[in-house]
């Protein structure tokens, strides 16, 4: 028997309090499930469990085990079944328990999912979410950042939110796009006192590719996404305070596709370029930023484009080795600080 009430903690915003950036996703996949039939999820312990960060606590109880999908242990499997729902005219959504699991379904992905439309196969409506990123101390299965295994395959969306607004207004969108969708959710932003804040009640939507000006500033741009965005912040304050340099926070939101538009009228502003991501060095989406940007504006820029990144290794579990693995506040300034001297 499938219970109509919606349960009281999917009720902050109508409420006007503030959510956490988890509570925004779930009330984005509730509200979504709500309004459209059609929509339904599969994944790892969200249904009877609630998910692994409860984001689908109540779900099965609301929407049935018809909707509400416990699956074994096999990603491959249950994502290529998604993808036959949706060539059926479902919107699936998949949850990926830690983003670092899905590797089994890359074949699926990028072979069949990504090459829907290309086929002639036809609308291919299907996200792929989970949590992504370090900081935990999860070690090297807990921790990864998987958006660059993806980002070189035609066909594909990746979305990356740092907000509460903009993970619920984007999943939204990504849960509506006709085309498939990865969609990565930082696990230390999930439930960050920070970022608490209270959402529009009406019904909204976030754009893909689209992105988002975080901060105005006139002597260089910094481009990031995710749990990074909140870091240059600290590290732009810092600058600000300390070395009166007026810093722009340029959040990309959406990875593909890549809003080049909002970076090159910033590099144009400010010529000086500095791209931050949580993920590794090499073949990192910074050097598809620093070629873009060579292109379309080389002769605005007044010193190197630099990067500030994790390093090339695995996670580590140690917590020290971890925080020097991962970039910090202080490296953003510090590179900040070797640009702004240009």
């Amino acid at each position: 028997m499938m219970d109509r009430e919606t349960p009281e903690h999917l009720l902050k915003t109508k409420r006007g309090e503030p959510v956490t950036m988890l509570e925004a996703i779930s009330e984005a996949l509730f509200e979504e499930m709500t309004r459209d039939d059609s929509v339904f999820l599969m994944g790892e312990d969200i249904g009877v469990y609630g998910g692994a960060f409860k984001v689908t606590r109540d779900f099965l109880a609301h929407f049935g085990e018809n909707r509400v999908i416990d699956t074994p242990i096999a990603e491959g499997g249950f994502t290529g079944a998604a993808a036959g729902a949706a060539h059926m005219g479902l919107r699936p959504v998949v949850e990926i328990q830690f983003m670092d699991f899905i590797s089994p379904a890359y074949d699926v992905i990028t072979n069949y999912i990504a090459t829907s439309n290309y086929r002639g196969a036809g609308p291919m409506p299907l996200v792929i979410r989970g949590p992504v990123g370090g900081g935990n101390r999860g070690g090297p299965f807990h921790s990864q950042n998987v958006e660059m295994a993806f980002f070189h395959t035609p066909g594909l969306k990746i979305v990356y939110p740092s907000t509460a607004k903009d993970a619920k207004g984007l999943l939204k969108a990504s849960i509506r796009d006709d085309n498939p969708v990865i969609f990565e959710e930082h696990k230390g932003l999930y439930r960050a006192p920070a970022l608490r804040e209270v959402l529009p009640d009406e019904d909204y939507i976030v754009p893909l590719g689209q992105a988002r000006t975080v901060r105005e500033g006139r002597d260089l741009t910094i481009v990031t996404y995710g749990a990074m965005v909140h870091k240059s912040v600290d590290a732009a304050e810092t600058l600000e305070a300390e070395d009166g340099v007026s810093v722009e926070i340029i959040d990309l939101r959406t990875l593909l596709p890549l809003d080049e538009d909002a970076i090159v009228q910033s590099v144009k502003k400010t010529n000086k370029l500095l791209v931050v991501h949580e993920d590794t060095r090499t073949g990192g989406i910074a050097g598809e930023i620093a070629i873009r940007v060579s292109e379309k504006a080389f002769e605005w820029l007044d010193g190197p484009i630099l990067r500030v990144t994790a390093i090339d290794a695995p996670v580590p579990y140690s917590g020290s080795l971890e925080d020097y693995f991962l970039p910090q506040t202080d490296d953003v300034v510090k590179a900040a600080r070797y640009l702004a001297a240009y």
